[in-house]
């Protein structure tokens, strides 16, 4: 399914049995998403329900927890399971916004040795990007992040990049009152359309993951595309609707 394919297929809902047929294959994709990302992460059902509300509706999330819940996995596997573009940006301390946004070099013609501005994009040129242990940044760095959340671009030395569409950023956090860490701005949170404070796994969960990484259950760990960038822009003006 191509963009236009996906918008003549949206217009074409005319009816109340068309809505019903609509949704019924909505839920089926979603459900399908759902299974495949189940494939990689185990339990987390929540959180995982809490991430494909806010694709669907065209918002960022951020998931806040202590290290080893599976954060950082659920966002790489998810990023397999859409089939699209993903990167990651481990935030630190020394981060600067160049790192994030891209930079301007020069280049140089070797024939007519006249010199030029080049831009050189940085991971926040991608369709899913990970944030993670996003306030471990400074707020200077975490600011980078703001015309991209918001507008869908970036603008660098007074040029205006649209960013590809769907655009999400899935953010990790530690938990405030740990060691290294820095507040959100306001301006920062209010970017995210859902909060999520991941669960540690139950013991069931934890068995399951024992099992799969010591090798006592030969799984597969491959994960499939189920979406496409046209069916989830679908997916998404049907929500709107």
């Amino acid at each position: 399914m191509t963009d236009a394919t996906a918008a003549e297929a949206l217009q074409s809902i005319r009816t109340s049995e068309d809505v019903r047929a609509a949704c019924l294959e909505f839920r089926g994709t979603a459900q399908r998403l759902r299974e495949e990302i189940g494939r990689v992460l185990v339990g987390q059902e929540q959180t995982v329900t809490s991430v494909l509300v806010a694709l669907f509706a065209n918002g960022h999330v951020l998931l806040e927890g202590v290290p080893g819940l599976g954060k950082t996995l659920l966002v790489r596997t998810l990023g397999q399971a859409l089939g699209l573009r993903f990167s990651r940006v481990q935030f630190t301390p020394d981060l600067m916004p160049a790192d994030i946004i891209g930079t301007q070099i020069v280049l140089e013609d070797q024939r007519t040795r006249q010199r030029e501005f080049s831009f050189r994009p940085g991971p926040l040129f991608t369709q899913i990007l990970l944030a993670d242990e996003i306030n471990r940044a400074s707020p200077k760095s975490q600011s980078a992040l703001l015309e991209a959340m918001q507008e869908r671009s970036i603008t660098v030395g007074g040029t205006t990049h649209k960013l590809e569409q769907p655009f999400l950023v899935l953010a990790t956090q530690n938990p405030i009152e740990q060691e290294g860490t820095y507040p959100l701005p306001e301006a920062q949170l209010d970017r995210f359309l859902i909060k999520v404070i991941v669960p540690s796994a139950e013991q069931d969960a934890l068995n399951e993951i024992v099992a799969r990484t010591t090798g006592v259950l030969q799984t597969t760990n491959a994960v499939k595309p189920v979406l496409s960038a046209a069916h989830i822009a679908w997916a998404q003006a049907l929500a709107r609707a």
